[in-house]
């Protein structure tokens, strides 16, 4: 899989791209990144990738022109004919939808993708109508540009990459992973017969040796070897913690009627620890 990253700050990602688990799949071949410094595409002496906005206003505007000649010359197919299901052109801004879990999956199945890194106080919104495929925020906040964004779309998307992980089931069983099929299905006695499926919850919480700490014991029946409790103190515990950070994640996950009494009584009691 190609990435081309086009920014006006390409050293930004030299430290990000050396290190872990997206260092392994550069090096192996499982990707590919390539920055391209938009100053390179502008026709005057002052390299000038920026102007005011038209109706006034506060900060300066990334123009469209350089961006358009330098996605164009990386050979990408034009929006009206780019074949989406090959490659795509996205835009990093605080204006976009909110990049997922989902959305990562997705562009893992890709051969190429352009990330175009936003700057200043924004970009001509020509350049998300005529020659992006999508505009994509990391989160609800505004940073001094995209190449943050553009560095986490990478990680999150090149470790879901067939051979990058480890095990290839690490990223099904983990916070927003696809074990939904597996927490959904029960045992007679009501028990999720995965240990990992997160049924679109968060991740239950995790603890390995010492198994005292400062203090804090580890859950005594993670040390009982009985699988059955095991997954149901999990199950509920991935509930809790769902219900404490994330409850807007609980209008979609999958449910049984024992996860529905489990979070009443934590709401009625007010205990989400």
């Amino acid at each position: 899989m190609r990435f081309d990253l086009v920014t006006l700050f390409p050293g930004f990602f030299e430290s990000t791209l050396r290190y872990g688990i997206l260092e392994r799949a550069l090096r192996s071949g499982h990707a590919s990144v390539h920055t391209h410094d938009l100053r390179n595409w502008t026709h005057d002496r002052h390299r000038t990738v920026d102007d005011r906005p038209f109706g006034g206003g506060e900060g300066m505007v990334l123009k469209p022109q350089p961006l358009f000649d330098c996605v164009e010359s990386l050979g990408i197919t034009p929006k009206s004919s780019r074949d989406t299901a090959r490659e795509s052109v996205i835009l990093l801004s605080a204006q976009g939808k909110r990049f997922t879990q989902s959305t990562a999956r997705r562009l893992a199945t890709l051969e190429r993708v352009v990330l175009i890194c936003g700057r200043y106080e924004g970009v001509d919104e020509r350049v998300s109508q005529l020659l992006c495929d999508a505009e994509f925020s990391i989160g609800d906040f505004v940073l001094s540009g995209g190449e943050l964004g553009a560095a986490v779309v990478i990680d999150a998307t090149v470790r879901l990459l067939p051979g990058v992980l480890g095990h290839e089931d690490s990223s099904l069983y983990e916070s927003f992973g696809l074990g939904d099929s597996d927490a959904a299905e029960l045992t007679p006695d009501g028990v999720p017969r995965s240990t990992h499926g997160s049924g679109g919850l968060l991740d239950y919480p995790h603890y390995t040796r010492p198994a005292d700490f400062r203090g804090i014991s580890v859950p005594e029946i993670l040390s009982s070897g009985d699988h059955s409790a095991i997954r149901r103190w999990r199950r509920q515990a991935a509930l809790a913690k769902t219900l404490a950070n994330r409850p807007d994640l609980l209008d979609e996950a999958k449910l049984s009627d024992d996860d529905r009494e489990f979070l009443a009584g934590l709401s009625h009691t007010g205990n989400l620890d």
